[in-house]
C-alpha cells in the first residue's frame, strides 16, 4: 500500500503548489453536481454529497461556487448529459489504471485518456479488465505530528469501526468500510485528531514494485491522467520506491 499512499499524498500537495486552483474547483465542482443530481440537493440525506462538500471545504473552495454547484444539479436540465464513467487500463509493466470521470461527451473523454496511456506507456483496456484487483473503501489520511501516537490514533479508529491502517513516514492511512468513512472521521475529530482528507477510493489488493524507469514512466503517466479535465481520480496498483517518488515530486 505505500506506493498507493505516497502517490496520494504527491497528489494533494501538487495540488496545492501548482497553482491549479480553477482546475481543481472544476471538478469539485462536478463532483457536488453529480452528487446532487444523484442524491438529492439536501446533504443530510445525500452522503455523497456531505463527502463533496467535505472535500470542497477542505480544497478552500469558495462557497458561492460550491452553492452554484449544487443549484446546477436540482434546478437545470443540463446536469442529466454529465455521467460518471469509470476507465480501465494498462500502465508500464503491467500495472493496472483505473481512471474516474465525469464527462458531457464521453467520446471526447475516452480520446484523451486513450492519448494519455498512449503516450505514456500504457494502453486503455476493455470494461473488467483490471477492475477486479481494487476493492471501494473509505480512505482517512491524516498526518502524524509531533507527541501523536499513531497506534492510539488507528486504535481509536478501529474501536470507531475501521478495518485496517497503515503507518509510514510521517502519515497515517486509516481504512474502513465506505459506510463507515463519515463515523470514523466524525469519532476521530471529536478525539481531537484532524484529519487531511476522508474520501471513498478504489485500493488495490495488492502491489506491483516496478523499476525506476518503468516507476518514473507510470507517475508521469497518472499525473498526466489526473491533469484532464473529466478525470476526477486516478487509482493504480504501481509500487514506487522513497527514491522515484523524491525524483517525481522534485
Amino acid at each position: 500500500m505505500a506506493g498507493h499512499s505516497k502517490w496520494k499524498q504527491i497528489k494533494r500537495q501538487k495540488a496545492i503548489t501548482d497553482g491549479k486552483r480553477g482546475a481543481q474547483f472544476t471538478k469539485l465542482g462536478r463532483e457536488i453536481t453529480m452528487a446532487a443530481r444523484m442524491g438529492g440537493g439536501d446533504p443530510a440525506g445525500n452522503a455523497r454529497l456531505r463527502l463533496a462538500l467535505l472535500n470542497a471545504k477542505d480544497g478552500n473552495m469558495p462557497a458561492d461556487i460550491i452553492e452554484r454547484a449544487i443549484a446546477k444539479a436540482v434546478g437545470e436540465k443540463d446536469t442529466s448529459q454529465l455521467d460518471d464513467v469509470l476507465y480501465e487500463g494498462y500502465g508500464p509493466g503491467g500495472t493496472a489504471v483505473l481512471v474516474e470521470a465525469v464527462t458531457d461527451n464521453r467520446n471526447r473523454t475516452v480520446a484523451e485518456i486513450r492519448a494519455a496511456f498512449g503516450r505514456n506507456g500504457g494502453n486503455l483496456g476493455e470494461t473488467g479488465s483490471v477492475a477486479w484487483q481494487f476493492t471501494t473503501r473509505g480512505v482517512i489520511t491524516l498526518e502524524v505530528k509531533k507527541g501523536l501516537d499513531p497506534d492510539e490514533v488507528a486504535l481509536l479508529a478501529i474501536d470507531a469501526g475501521a478495518e485496517d491502517f497503515t503507518a509510514e513516514d510521517e502519515a497515517l492511512s486509516i481504512y474502513t468500510k465506505p459506510e463507515d468513512l463519515e463515523s470514523v472521521r466524525k469519532a476521530l475529530i471529536d478525539a481531537g485528531t484532524q484529519p487531511d482528507s476522508a474520501s471513498i477510493e478504489k485500493v488495490p489488493s495488492l502491489t506491483v514494485e516496478l523499476e525506476d524507469k518503468e516507476a518514473m514512466q507510470t507517475l508521469k503517466l497518472l499525473d498526466k491522467l489526473e491533469d484532464l479535465d473529466d478525470v476526477q481520480k486516478v487509482y493504480s496498483n504501481a509500487g514506487f520506491s522513497d527514491k522515484v517518488l523524491a525524483e517525481f515530486s522534485a
